[in-house]
C-alpha cells in the first residue's frame, strides 16, 4: 500500500482550512485517513501551521511520501530537515495571544470611574461633520481654475 502525507480540506468557501493527514494514495482528497498529524490554516495572519513532529518523522521513516504542499510545510516547521539530518530553518512567526476581553473592559471601566466623568465621553472619538464639509469645499476647484 502506497502511503502519502497530504492535505485534507475543511472549512467553507473562500475560508480554506486543512488537516495534514496520512492516507492511502488511492483515497480521495477529503476521504478516509489513517491518521491526522497536523493543522494548516492559511487564512490566519500569520498562517497557523501545527505538525506533530514525532508522528511525521515516524511516517516518513516507514516510507510515506509527502505531497508537494505538505513538503513545503514540513520544511517550514523544520520537521523535514530533522528527518534528513540537515540544519534547522529560522523559527516561524507566531501570532500574538489575543487580549482578554474581560480584562480590557474592566480597565476601561476603572479608567472612566477614576476620571470623575459622568460617562459622557465616548471610547472612540466622533468625526465632526462640519470639519469634513469644510475640507470637501476646500478641495473642490473654483470656477476660474482649470
Amino acid at each position: 500500500m502506497a502511503v502519502k502525507i497530504k492535505l485534507k480540506r475543511l472549512g467553507m468557501i473562500r475560508n480554506a482550512q486543512y488537516r495534514i493527514v496520512v492516507a492511502d494514495s488511492r483515497t480521495k482528497r477529503d476521504g478516509r485517513a489513517i491518521e491526522e498529524i497536523g493543522l494548516y490554516h492559511p487564512k490566519e495572519n500569520p498562517s497557523r501551521i501545527e505538525v506533530n513532529g514525532e508522528r511525521a518523522a515516524y511516517w516518513l521513516g516507514v516510507g510515506a511520501q509527502p505531497t508537494e504542499p505538505v513538503l513545503k510545510l514540513l520544511k517550514l516547521t523544520g520537521d523535514w530537515q530533522k528527518f534528513k539530518g540537515e540544519p534547522a530553518p529560522a523559527p516561524l512567526k507566531v501570532a500574538e495571544p489575543a487580549a482578554d476581553r474581560h480584562a480590557v473592559y474592566e480597565a476601561a471601566a476603572k479608567e472612566a470611574l477614576a476620571g470623575g466623568d459622568t460617562g459622557t465621553t465616548a471610547t472612540t472619538p466622533r468625526k465632526s461633520k462640519k470639519k469634513d464639509e469644510a475640507e470637501a469645499v476646500a478641495e473642490t476647484p473654483s470656477e476660474g481654475e482649470g
